[in-house]
């Protein structure tokens, strides 16, 4: 039993290390802000900004609780362990070791998200991916891209929207804009940022060929609220048009598809997939606010060029990741040189590892 009692000590400690860095009393402090401006009348008038507080309160109450209640899991658990020492009781052994495994995982998850440290980590997020470099095949591939993130997003429990789609002229997709609303859901995807490389034999040449094909992906950050950045009526060019479904399905009667333009930035977004225009202004408002602070942020004049949209060199030598089908099956990231033989699990959505290995590569 003392192997056990060892073990969960050491537990005990790697606890004891995160314990300053979560900062519990300060977060309790703002949950009982965030309590008070729920309590006000009217609260509920301003409803997207209410269930952004009550979201943001009740995401800081489940941190609070997961890591008092690992906290306490713990130390009873020693407790129980060390009244046999001897390890007389087998039975005892078995089921310490079963809630020891359990707490050890659990605590791995709890330190992992101590890596998002980023000013809207523990937000929600905006996923851009366009084809690049590739013709159809990379039109393709950027659909099996959507679908990737898509299914990793269930996995995770977030929900999803896509806000504007522009279908491929063959098949897949050119480029498509996807909302993602849960919690960290922005820290989890910002590593994905960048160019995602396709090794294949493609399914649209006749003479079965192995292709490359690039597609580029973006993550930006979904801004709680419009006014965290200014933005001037006099410097947005408004243009509506109608909306069409992906393939060219749906296709509304009435303009409410709405294009913004940013004059001093150059900085375009579109939205069409709301059911009136004023959706689709509010919702491309957000994405236009979530870009122009990454814009003003950057000091880099490429990274910049990026968020334009003027930056489409999704070719090589700019991957950050590569999927290879063919003549061999592998899925290698280039930044933390993790890689992985099961391509298909990865296709389906299962990222976390990539996702782990680049942040603690960071974080080391």
């Amino acid at each position: 039993m003392q192997d056990l009692i060892n073990k969960i000590s050491e537990l005990r400690d790697r606890l004891a290390k995160a314990w300053g860095l979560i900062k519990v009393d300060e977060k309790k402090q703002k949950i009982i802000e965030l309590q008070h401006q729920m309590s006000k009348p009217g609260f509920w008038n301003d409803q997207e900004k209410a269930k952004t507080i009550s979201r943001e309160a009740s995401d800081l109450e489940q941190e609070v609780e997961d890591w008092e209640k690992i906290k306490k899991d713990i130390q009873d658990l020693l407790e129980i362990t060390q009244l046999d020492k001897d390890d007389h009781d087998v039975n005892l052994r078995k089921e310490v070791t079963v809630q020891l495994k359990k707490l050890d995982k659990k605590f791995e998850q709890l330190e992992f998200d101590l890596l998002f440290k980023g000013k809207y980590d523990r937000g929600n997020a905006i996923i851009a991916i366009h084809a690049g470099a590739g013709g159809t095949d990379a039109q393709d591939w950027a659909e099996m891209l959507l679908r990737m993130y898509l299914r990793f997003c269930e996995k995770q429990e977030w929900k999803t929207q896509i806000i504007n789609i522009s279908a491929g002229g063959e098949a897949g997709i050119k480029s498509v804009l996807l909302q993602v609303i849960g919690k960290n859901s922005y820290g989890y995807l910002k590593p994905e940022g960048g160019v995602h490389r396709l090794v294949r034999i493609s399914p649209f040449d006749a003479e079965k060929m192995r292709h490359t094909s690039f597609a580029m992906l973006e993550v930006l950050p979904l801004l709680s609220e419009i006014t965290e950045i200014e933005i001037k009526a006099e410097d947005l060019r408004i243009d509506t048009f109608k909306a069409g479904g992906h393939g060219g399905q749906g296709v509304n009667t009435t303009d409410s598809a709405v294009r913004i333009t940013h004059l001093p930035t150059k900085i375009v977004v579109s939205c069409q997939n709301e059911r009136s225009q004023q959706q689709n202004k509010d919702t491309a408002m957000k994405i236009l606010a979530a870009k122009l602070e990454q814009y003003y942020e950057t000091e880099q004049e490429e990274e910049k060029q990026k968020l334009r949209g003027e930056y489409t060199e999704a070719a090589w030598g700019n991957q950050v990741r590569s999927y290879v089908l063919h003549p061999y099956k592998m899925v290698k990231d280039h930044r933390s040189d993790f890689e992985t033989a099961d391509v298909e699990k990865v296709l389906d959505g299962d990222l976390i590892e990539f996702i782990e290995a680049y942040l603690r590569k960071q974080e080391g």
